[in-house]
C-alpha cells in the first residue's frame, strides 16, 4: 500500500484516560511526522498529529484513539498526486 500524508486532531475533553491515549500514539510513532500540544484552560486540551503512513496504519491509530472515553478524534487524509 502507498503511503499517504494526513492529520489528526484529538480533543482530550477527560483526563482520566490521557496515560492510555499516550501510550498508544506511542505505540504508532512510527507514522508520527509531527506532534503539537495545545493546553486549554476550560479544562479541553487539544493534540494535533500529523502522519504519513498507509490507510491501514492510519486507521489503526484513529480508530484506537476514538475508542478511548473522554477524547474525540478526527482525521483527514490527502490525496496522493498520481491517485487523480
Amino acid at each position: 500500500m502507498e503511503k499517504r500524508i494526513g492529520t489528526a486532531l484529538i480533543q482530550i475533553e477527560d483526563h482520566k484516560n490521557v496515560q492510555l491515549l499516550n501510550d498508544t500514539i506511542s505505540k504508532h510513532s512510527h507514522i508520527i511526522i509531527a506532534r503539537q500540544g495545545l493546553p486549554r484552560s476550560n479544562g479541553l486540551s487539544i493534540i494535533s498529529l500529523v502522519l504519513e503512513g498507509t490507510t491501514d496504519e492510519i486507521g489503526s491509530l484513529t480508530g484506537q484513539l476514538g475508542r478511548i472515553d473522554g477524547i474525540q478524534v478526527k482525521s483527514v487524509l490527502l490525496k496522493n498526486k498520481k491517485d487523480e
